[in-house]
């Protein structure tokens, strides 16, 4: 649920990790519902070595809107570095010396139009009709993301993880691992994420962010491939992610509230705009040139679908919850309500809360204050008691 790659050219590197796109192929995969997909192919990123033991491996499992690039870059000349490249390096709390840092691309990621994201999805060839998919691809919920993720794990040899940590969408999909093959994941580091399942809040969030591209008549109930496509409702979706995701302090201080042009008073013309309209147009247009419009469908579908309340019984990994105090999308209090859940149940889970003014957001741009905990729970010390909170 996270976006606005591009602010991530403001930060520095002491060191550049130069990365290398790879892909994973499997020749069919069953879904959880039963249908057969086949093929399918994700992308995925490594940084470190895996030592011998196979034992240093940490999965990082991607946002809404993101893709497998975590850290990094793919060539000096890049403009920016992976989303969360302040914590994974040689020396980052991510220490690519001691750990082996495997991301992947989802299932149906929405940025197919981004040459760097490899995914199978509705926008995806159909062997069986050599044209794309659409709105006939199966289903996928976020188990779906994680069984593929398992194949690519154990086509690497690895046979159990040191940690799985994700962001928002991502973090959903790290404790879709911890609960489904609870044997195989030692911690979870959770950010900004929804806890044990999708709040109903957000489930109709989701459902409010989908809604401008069913609405676009270039849409076609999902059968665009080859006509004009849905830009302007991809657009107008993305503007509803970003708004969600920023925080009051965004618009206060970045915008203002007055007109985009001086010029043009908004009182004098209903297509005179204010600041911050134009600029929550101008970047969910730029964001939407990657985006394809039925694979924003199926990710939000799938999101929505998160649930692993009854199976938390089943997880034995030891959790670590880093929500972020402003967040809107997903307050402190989720990941608190999953912590206490998980302590009941006699797991152990703590939590260390992001402060900041960028709501969701701070999950990306404000995750090097929680890089003193986050060694710390990787090199196995956890608090003393089990839902514990500290900041």
């Amino acid at each position: 649920m996270m976006f606005l790659a591009l602010i991530l050219s403001t930060l520095t590197n002491a060191q550049t990790l130069l990365v290398e796109k790879k892909t994973f192929d499997l020749p069919e995969y069953r879904t959880v519902s039963g249908e057969i997909i086949a093929p399918v192919r994700v992308g995925y990123e490594t940084y470190g070595t895996l030592n011998e033991k196979k034992s240093n491996a940490i999965l990082i499992a991607h946002f809404y809107s993101g893709s497998s690039h975590a850290a990094g870059k793919y060539a000096e000349s890049d403009k920016a570095p992976g989303y969360w490249d302040s914590i994974i390096g040689p020396g980052k709390a991510l220490d690519t010396n001691k750990y082996f840092i495997i991301s992947s691309d989802t299932l149906v990621n929405i940025a197919t139009k981004n040459p760097t994201v490899i995914t199978t999805g509705p926008a995806s060839i159909n062997p069986k009709t050599k044209k794309p998919y659409g709105m006939s691809f199966p289903l996928v919920g976020v188990r779906d993301f994680v069984n593929v993720q398992h194949a690519l794990i154990q086509s690497l040899g690895i046979t159990k993880l040191h940690t799985v940590m994700g962001a928002s969408g991502g973090a959903a999909q790290a404790m879709e691992w911890a609960a489904a093959y609870p044997d195989e994941v030692e911690r979870v580091i959770s950010v900004i994420g929804p806890g044990l399942s999708m709040p109903p809040y957000v489930i109709a969030l989701l459902n409010m962010w989908s809604m401008p591209i069913r609405l676009d008549k270039n849409w076609r109930g999902g059968d665009y491939y080859g006509l004009d496509e849905p830009t302007e409702g991809v657009a107008e979706a993305m503007k509803f992610v970003i708004l969600s995701a920023v925080h009051f302090d965004w618009a206060e201080k970045g915008f203002g509230g007055g007109a985009a042009d001086p010029a043009k008073d908004p009182l004098k013309a209903y297509d005179n705009k204010f600041a911050v309209e134009k600029g929550l147009s101008d970047t969910g247009a730029l964001r939407g040139q990657l985006v394809d419009a039925n694979s924003f469908l199926y990710t939000a579908k799938a999101i929505q679908t998160f649930n692993v309340e009854d199976a938390a019984k089943n997880i034995k990994a030891a959790t670590l919850f880093i929500p972020a105090d402003t967040d809107m999308i997903f307050p402190p209090e989720v990941s608190y309500k999953a912590m206490n859940k998980l302590c009941s149940l006699g797991k152990h889970a703590e939590a260390f809360e992001i402060k900041g003014r960028g709501g969701h957001l701070d999950g990306l741009f404000q995750i090097s204050q929680a890089d003193k905990r986050i060694r710390q729970f990787l090199a196995g010390t956890k608090s003393k008691k089990c839902g514990a909170r500290t900041h």
